[in-house]
C-alpha cells in the first residue's frame, strides 16, 4: 500500500500543486493508516472496507492522540480515498463516514505590544547572524505570515522601495505591505549580512542559515525559542504567535477584518474573526477593572 500513498502524494505534488508541508502531513499520516491495516492484513488501499477505517479511528482515539491528530488523520484519509473514487478504481470511499472528534479551538496565545518590542530587540548586535536574526523576526510580525513563508521567499519577492513582500502560500500568492522598522533591518541584513552567509552565489533564498543554505522551520523555532528566553517572555511562543499577534494588533488598532484576512492569507473571513472576538474580551476586561460601576 505504500506504493498507493506515493502515487496519491505525487498526484498531490504535480497536479494539486499542494505545498511540501501538505505533502508531508498527508504521507506521515496515511503511512501510519498503512502500518496499521498491514497488521489486519490488509496490503491493498483498493480493498478497504469501512471496518477497517472504523477500527483505526478507534485505534486513533483509545491510544491518546488528541483530537486535533485524529481530526487530520481523517481529512487524510478522506482525500486518500477519495481520489481511487475519483480515479474510478474504486466505487465507495470507505473514509466517507468517519466522523472527526470535535475540536474544542483555544484562543490563539498572543503577546502584548511591549513583549513584542523586547522580543525583537533582542537581536541588538551587528554581526551577519544577529542582522538576519533582525530581519526575520522584524519581517515576520510586521507581515503575519507564516513561518514556512518565511523561510521560503526569495529574495525576488522583496520590493524595498515600495515597501511589500509578494508571499507565495499553498495555492495562491498575497501582497503584503510593511513598515520602516522591518525595511531597515532588511536592508542592513542585505546589505552586511546575506553575502557574507551565502556560499553559493545563485541562491535564491532570502534567509540562510550560517552555513549559507535556507533558513529550516526548526532552526526558526530554536531562534525565536531562543530569543524569547532572552527576553522574559513567559509565554511558551512559537513563530505563529507572532502571526496572532500581528493580526490581534492591528484589529485592535481598528483594522477592518477583510483587510487582516487578505494579509493573512484565510480563505474564510470566519478564521479572522477570532481576532475580533479577542479584542472584544480585552476591552471588557479593561472595562470591568476600571469603571467605577461595572
Amino acid at each position: 500500500m505504500e506504493e498507493q500513498v506515493t502515487e496519491f502524494i505525487n498526484y498531490l505534488h504535480n497536479i494539486k500543486k499542494s505545498s511540501e508541508n501538505t505533502q508531508l502531513s498527508y504521507k506521515r499520516d496515511l503511512l501510519k493508516m498503512v502500518r496499521f491495516l498491514s497488521e489486519r492484513g490488509v496490503e491493498d488501499a483498493l480493498k478497504v472496507s469501512e471496518q477497517d477505517m472504523t477500527a483505526y479511528l478507534l485505534y486513533l482515539e483509545k491510544n491518546g492522540f488528541t483530537p486535533a491528530t485524529v481530526s487530520r488523520n481523517v481529512a487524510s484519509m478522506k482525500a486518500f480515498f477519495h481520489y481511487f473514487v475519483k480515479e474510478g478504481r474504486m466505487e465507495k470511499n470507505p473514509a466517507e463516514n468517519l466522523k472527526a472528534p470535535k475540536i474544542i479551538k483555544k484562543a490563539p496565545e498572543i503577546l502584548t505590544t511591549v513583549e513584542v518590542i523586547k522580543l525583537l530587540d533582542q537581536p541588538s548586535g551587528d554581526t551577519p547572524k544577529d542582522l538576519r536574526d533582525k530581519a526575520m523576526l522584524e519581517l515576520l510580525y510586521a507581515t503575519g505570515m507564516r513561518v514556512t513563508e518565511l523561510i521560503t521567499l526569495r529574495t525576488t519577492d522583496l520590493n524595498l522601495a515600495m515597501g511589500y513582500v509578494e508571499c507565495h502560500d499553498d495555492d495562491r500568492e498575497r501582497i503584503i505591505p510593511f513598515g520602516n522598522e522591518a525595511k531597515q533591518a532588511l536592508l542592513k541584513y542585505l546589505a552586511h549580512s546575506r553575502e557574507v552567509m551565502v556560499e553559493n552565489k545563485e541562491e535564491t533564498a532570502l534567509f540562510v542559515n550560517c552555513s549559507g543554505v535556507p533558513m529550516s522551520r526548526q532552526g526558526f523555532w530554536k531562534l525565536i525559542k531562543y530569543y524569547a528566553k532572552k527576553a522574559g517572555i513567559e509565554a511558551d511562543i512559537t513563530p505563529h504567535t507572532l502571526r496572532h499577534s500581528f493580526a490581534a494588533h492591528l484589529v485592535e488598532n481598528g483594522a477592518d477584518l477583510k483587510s487582516v484576512q487578505e494579509m493573512l492569507g484565510h480563505s474564510d473571513i470566519s478564521t479572522t474573526q477570532v481576532y475580533a472576538n479577542m479584542t472584544k474580551n480585552h476591552l471588557k476586561e479593561v472595562y470591568n477593572q476600571a469603571h467605577p460601576r461595572h
